[in-house]
Order: structure tokens, then C-alpha cells, then sequence
């Protein structure tokens, strides 16, 4: 499967600092630097039912970011990231709207390209289906079975969490709290046969009119958390640098993962940090198809939104808040790309050097966006306050602008 387009990033005189961010399993900020020059990011990609929404969007920036201070600080990144094209919500979806499921999957994703392309998000170097992942589940999931990390019931075969003896550590949460998220997030505590109700899915044997692949595990197809297992271990290997995606996905996805991938291997850790950004709402409410109350990136921007406003906007909040998208939101971030615009428009400026110092700090300061632009903000209010007479600033802020924060002036 192919990714989307990759903007160009431009240099940037210097160099930045090393990233410092929260990690969900430790609960603190640390540094987080890659062991060698090349660094390694997974994030959860999307299953393909409906279009981009705002939480996407936000999701998506976020990992950005990190990339754009990784590149800045002198790394390479190799960026991984899985498409969930087959699971019960698209094909759920597919049957209530009498598409075909693959049909859905294709159209949707192709309208997350366009999304990712239009909001200047860099690209995966690897873009992989839980379709096209299958021949790397399978023997993953043998090996489970034959360890005794993994079991079947009734044809299904199920990981036991007793497997790996650090099962909890990414979220941290006790298994009485656990338990409720796991019903609530497409787990089944209650089935009869399982060992432990914590235990998940890691192959569903077919069903009636459902799709399913002919394996050496029977006729059927992937549970939801080995396919990402199985994708970051052939392209990442085990501690890779971060596992990031929404904070909805801490458990049961993250945890599971971790304990798929430590039982699989006998290695520790799976990722050396766990990095999630937080939800955004609307109406009180979290974005969610389940409610319905959504915002679409395509829909902005068919509506003549400028993908660089979009983009300011969701920065203008913390990756790790849960925030409140609105129209005051949407129109501060306008109004904001206008005087950015404005100020770097005119042939000289005062100095830009203390910006871009000042935006690298943020940045690498657990992806402080919002203080990032702040920064910017007092280059242009004093550009148009009193100008300078300096002229490479306005293209060094244009520069930095483009590189680190990923909006084109």
C-alpha cells in the first residue's frame, strides 16, 4: 500500500536539541534519543470507514512534530504506520450502507491521503494493511500457540496475558480498571472458555459472510492488536524509539501490543516510549463516529479552508490536552496564518535568530506547539510594530515556520 506525497523540508541553520516528551509508561517527560543516527516511530493508523476527522488530524500532527524535531536534530526517521483495512467497524459500516467492504476501505483511505497531503504531515516510509500483514501474523501467532503464550477457543485463538509477566506496565492501570475499557473497546471479557477475561483475539476463525484468508491457522483473518505487532516488528524490530497514537488507544491496543510483542519474543521493551495525544471534542463530547458529532478535514476543505489554518489550529493546543474544537478556534488560526503572511511578505524584518531558538526550545520541550507559536507571534507583531532592517528574517522565519512546524507561508 502506498503513503502520500512528502513536502519538502528545508534546512535550517544550526541544529535542533534532543527531544524530550512524555512517556506514558514512565508517566514523566524524559529524552527520548534514538540509539544511532536512524530514529524508529510507529503510529496507529486509522481504519478506514469514514473520512479524516479533527481527532485524526490532531493525531497525526502530533507524530509530525516529532518527526520534523527528529529531522532538525539531525536523525533520520524510519516512520511505520498500519491501515486497520479489515476489522468489525468497516465491515459493520460496509453492510449498513450495502458498499462492499473493500470498496469503503479504498475510498476512505485514498480520502486520508489527500487529508495528510493537504495538512503537509510527512509521510510513513512504510504504509501497511492488516490485509497485506497476514503472511507476517501468521507465523508470529504459531509461535504464541506454541509457547503457550496463546490458545484456542472454539476455533479462535486467543493471547493469555499471564504470557508476559509485564503485562499493565504501559498503562499502569490495576486489571479492575482494565476490564471495563476492554469491554468498552472491542474486547470480550465475558466469553466462556477464555482463560482470563483480559485475554485478547488474535485470530478470528470466518464467519458467515464475513471475509477471511486460508492460513495455517485455519480460515479466518487477524484480531485488531497483532497486526500492528506484526507490522513494527518487521519493519521496526523490537524497542523501536516510540509507539504513539491517540490516548484512547494506551489500552487496550498499546498494552496488548507490548504483550504480544514481549511474549513473541522474549525481549524487552517493545518501544522504549509510549507517546499519546490527547482527544478532541465537540459539543462536550469526544470526537467519535460512534456519536457522530464529528468535524471532517475534507469537508473544511471543501468549504474553502485554507489546510494551513486547519493545521495552526490544532497546534494551538497541547498534543496531550483533551480540547474543544470550535469556530473561535478555526477563526483565531486564520487570523493568525494572515499576520504570519503579512509579516513575511516584506523584503526585511527584525531578526529572526531568538525565534527560531526560541521555537526549536519549544518544540523539543514535550512538542510544545503552543509556545512555538507564540514565538512566532512576537517576530510578526514586531515586524509590523516596527520592522527591522534585516534581509534574510523574513525567509528564515519562513523557513522555520515550514520545517518545524509543517505550515507553508
Amino acid at each position: 500500500m502506498h503513503a502520500w506525497p512528502a513536502s519538502e523540508v528545508p534546512a535550517l541553520p544550526g541544529q535542533g536539541l534532543p527531544l524530550r516528551i512524555h512517556d506514558t509508561a514512565e508517566g514523566r517527560i524524559r529524552e527520548v534519543v534514538p540509539q544511532g543516527r536512524t530514529a524508529r516511530l510507529y503510529v496507529c493508523g486509522i481504519t478506514p470507514y469514514d473520512a479524516t476527522h479533527l481527532g485524526h488530524a490532531a493525531t497525526y500532527a502530533t507524530f509530525d512534530l516529532i518527526q520534523r524535531v527528529w529531522k532538525d536534530a539531525g536523525h533520520d526517521v524510519l516512520y511505520v504506520q498500519n491501515v486497520t483495512d479489515v476489522d468489525d467497524p468497516l465491515l459493520e459500516r460496509a453492510i449498513a450502507t450495502g458498499q462492499d467492504w473493500t470498496a469503503l476501505a479504498e475510498r476512505e483511505t485514498a480520502l486520508f491521503r489527500e487529508d495528510m497531503t493537504a495538512l503537509r504531515i510527512l509521510p510513513p516510509a512504510h504504509y501497511i494493511g492488516a490485509v497485506e500483514s497476514i503472511p507476517w501474523i501468521v507465523p508470529l501467532v504459531k509461535k504464541l500457540l506454541a509457547s503457550g503464550a496463546a490458545y484456542r477457543v472454539d476455533g479462535d485463538i486467543y493471547f493469555s496475558v499471564a504470557a508476559d509477566p509485564r503485562f499493565g506496565e504501559v498503562s499502569g492501570l490495576s486489571q479492575e480498571e482494565m476490564l471495563p475499557l476492554f469491554a468498552e473497546r472491542g474486547g470480550d471479557p465475558e466469553r466462556p472458555g477464555k482463560r482470563h477475561p483480559l485475554d485478547a483475539l488474535l485470530w478470528l476463525a470466518a464467519r458467515p459472510g464475513e471475509p477471511a484468508w486460508d492460513t495455517e491457522l485455519g480460515h479466518g483473518r487477524p484480531g485488531w492488536h497483532i497486526e500492528c505487532v506484526a507490522i513494527a516488528l518487521e519493519y521496526l524490530d523490537m524497542s523501536f524509539d516510540i509507539q504513539g497514537g491517540g490516548s484512547d488507544l494506551v489500552f487496550p491496543h498499546h498494552e496488548m501490543g507490548a504483550a504480544h510483542a514481549q511474549a513473541a519474543t522474549g525481549a524487552h521493551p517493545y518501544a522504549r516510549a509510549y507517546v499519546h495525544a490527547g482527544m478532541v471534542g465537540l459539543d462536550g463530547h469526544k470526537m467519535s463516529k460512534s456519536r457522530g458529532n464529528l468535524v471532517f478535514v475534507s469537508a473544511l476543505r471543501r468549504e474553502g479552508v485554507d489546510p494551513a489554518a486547519i493545521r495552526l489550529a490544532l497546534l494551538s493546543k497541547h498534543y496531550r490536552g483533551d480540547w474543544e474544537w470550535s469556530k473561535d478556534v478555526l477563526d483565531e488560526a486564520v487570523e493568525r496564518l494572515a499576520r504570519w503572511r503579512a509579516a513575511v511578505s516584506r523584503p526585511d524584518g527584525p531578526s529572526a535568530e531568538q525565534m527560531l531558538t526560541e521555537v526549536r526550545a519549544a518544540l523539543a520541550e514535550d512538542l510544545d506547539a503552543p509556545a512555538a507559536l507564540a514565538a512566532v507571534d512576537r517576530w510578526a507583531a514586531q515586524q509590523a510594530a516596527t520592522g527591522g532592517d534585516e534581509p534574510g528574517a523574513p525567509g528564515l522565519v519562513s523557513r522555520t515556520v515550514d520545517a518545524l512546524l509543517g505550515v507553508a507561508l
